[in-house]
């Protein structure tokens, strides 16, 4: 029986942040072989993922809010074997899907370990750390997912859609670190927020997803596809209304800048983009 501290730091929950690149990929795939989208879903989201997530709890011990738990335990010895458990079991069943989707795997795995690493520790570098987690969570995961999840194992993969996932990971993943700067800075850590500040996180944040809306309408107008960029639009507003609403208030008030608002905003992002790429994917496959 697992210790509660060890299933907390997992966080299970969190991976839904991430759920909207492999949607993305369901989307835009319109050759997925069912049996294996399913196992790349899981291999991600019930391990790749979550070990990460422990990992890098183990390496910082944190005693602050962090991603999804207002509250951390302490994390134990318990917590690292499992994560390595996990990543291993990943590897593993990623050979089900294919030599290359293992090698994908494997380097997610590694340069995450390599960015919570008190050894290596690339989060302490702003620009490198960033560039690490909007490559690997973006376009690394997008290309890796979309060879997997394509019953010929296809290695052509759609360059703008890549880019996008990118783009739409560099537009958020400062905002979870907007809160934790006083935690960084004791911790030796200088993240890419830190580095910006609060109203310059949000303005980097804004002009990336700007970039991401860019890149996504040139992909939709290359494939024909304007009307599919149009409901993306529309499903996208609550993101950008709370954003500009978070925004405004930060501007008013720094502290605004805190964990609650950072989570609802992880939450309505995650939401939204999901639902439109699950959308798309129905008007893909059903219209």
């Amino acid at each position: 029986m697992l210790k509660r501290s060890t299933i907390q730091l997992l966080r299970f929950p969190f991976s839904f942040f991430l759920l909207p690149v492999f949607l993305w990929v369901v989307a835009t795939q319109t050759d997925l072989h069912l049996g294996r989208t399913i196992l790349i879903f899981l291999i991600l989201h019930g391990l790749v993922y979550p070990a990460s997530n422990g990992y890098n709890s183990y390496m910082d011990r944190d005693t602050t809010p962090i991603g999804g738990i207002r509250d951390p335990l302490p994390p134990t010895l318990e917590l690292y074997r499992v994560t390595l458990v996990m990543d291993a079991m990943a590897i593993l069943l990623s050979l089900i899907i294919s030599p290359i989707f293992a090698i994908g795997i494997t380097v997610y795995i590694l340069a995450s370990h390599a960015y919570s690493y008190r050894g290596i520790r690339l989060k302490r570098h702003p620009i490198l750390g960033y560039l690490v987690v909007v490559l690997c969570q973006g376009a690394l995961t997008y290309a890796m997912v979309y060879h997997g999840a394509s019953r010929t194992l296809t290695t052509t993969i759609p360059l703008w859609p890549a880019c996008a996932a990118s783009y739409l990971i560099g537009g958020f993943y400062p905002l979870t670190q907007v809160y934790q700067h006083e935690a960084d800075r004791k911790d030796g850590v200088t993240t890419i927020s830190y580095r910006l500040g609060i109203r310059g996180t949000f303005i980097f944040c804004a002009v990336m997803y700007t970039q991401a809306m860019a890149i996504m309408l040139l992909y939709f107008t290359k494939v024909d596809r304007l009307a599919q960029f149009m409901l993306l639009t529309i499903l996208f507003l609550p993101v950008l209304v709370y954003f500009l609403n978070w925004a405004r208030a930060v501007w008013k008030n720094p502290a605004a800048a805190d964990f609650t608002h950072t989570m609802r905003m992880n939450t309505i992002a995650a939401t939204c983009v999901s639902l439109a790429f699950l959308a798309l994917s129905v008007w893909n496959r059903f219209l």
